[in-house]
């Protein structure tokens, strides 16, 4: 641990964008490990995590938003709501584009929800180990065109191209504030809320597009013991039961297989072994309850 630093800097900092533009990645990749989930899926993040990272004396408060589409259902409204959420009162809202996939139609509605808001804004163009150099360039321009920003960045949060650049100027844009967080805390996130995300991360991870977004993690009990490890017991809910069968696989493979890479992951984040127990339980109706939402960290949305 360093030493706290006499005059101390500190603000919040929106990463919002249209899904699978690489918030996560991004967020991951500032603080220096894992705090937000991550797979090749849009949509991937349901809910407002909060990232903490240190850059000489400021503090940086990362709030990952989910992507910002036109929602359609209830569970779409809450994570708009929540990305909005999430940008309410920042220092700094960042805007990241995927270089690669360029101005679509759901990077120009996060651009004219943005028109109207008042703080300073950069502009985050994201994947430069993958996008053609002429065609970032001009992503830049037509996107400044479009909503004039502050700065423009050019970042791989893959690879770590361009992100010490970019976090030495998030942290030189920070107001002059005491710190919000002890400097060794990376998230607000809790542990439990942390073992949901883990397990729904390898779901998204193995089962790709044979479950899309009809499942959701419950957490039944979560609890340590008394030799120092954590016992937990999840339920992750679908809505029909050929999607039970996907998630169970034959003979039980599939679940069982999620579980052991979701066990590993978190033993690695949370530095203690982890028993956990999972298991898969129909329930057509999920996306209408309303304290699954208070689960999840979502708000209930009429």
């Amino acid at each position: 641990m360093t030493d706290t630093p006499e005059t101390q800097h500190c603000g919040l900092i929106a990463i919002v964008g249209a899904p699978n533009a690489g918030k996560s990645t991004l967020v991951n990749a500032l603080v220096g490990q894992k705090v937000a989930i991550v797979s090749p899926k849009a949509q991937t993040t349901r809910t407002r995590v909060m990232g903490i990272a240190i850059e000489g004396d400021a503090q940086l408060i990362l709030v990952d938003t989910p992507g910002i589409f036109t929602p359609e259902r209830r569970l779409d409204r809450a994570m708009v709501a929540a990305a909005w959420e999430g940008a309410e009162g920042a220092d700094l809202i960042a805007l990241i584009v995927d270089g690669k996939g360029g101005i679509g139609p759901k990077v120009q509605t996060v651009i004219e929800s943005l028109k109207g808001r008042r703080e300073r804004k950069i502009l985050i163009l994201n994947k430069v180990d993958v996008a053609d150099k002429p065609r970032l360039l001009g992503h830049a321009a037509k996107l400044n065109e479009l909503l004039p920003f502050d700065e423009t960045y050019f970042v791989s949060a893959q690879t770590g191209d361009g992100v010490p650049e970019l976090k030495a100027a998030l942290a030189a844009a920070m107001p002059e504030c005491p710190w919000h967080f002890p400097e060794d805390q990376v998230s607000d996130a809790t542990d439990r809320m942390l073992a949901a995300e883990v397990t729904r991360e390898q779901l998204y991870l193995q089962l790709h597009q044979e479950l899309p977004y009809s499942s959701a993690i419950e957490t039944e009990q979560y609890k340590e013991r008394e030799d120092g490890s954590v016992e937990i017991h999840q339920q992750i809910l679908v809505e029909r039961e050929t999607q039970r069968a996907i998630v169970l696989g034959k003979g039980g493979t599939r679940i069982k297989e999620i579980g052991a890479r979701a066990r590993a992951e978190l033993s690695r984040l949370m530095g203690v072994k982890v028993h956990l127990y999972l298991h898969v339980k129909v329930r057509p109706e999920w996306q209408e309850d309303r304290s699954l939402y208070r689960e999840i960290g979502l708000d209930w949305v009429e």
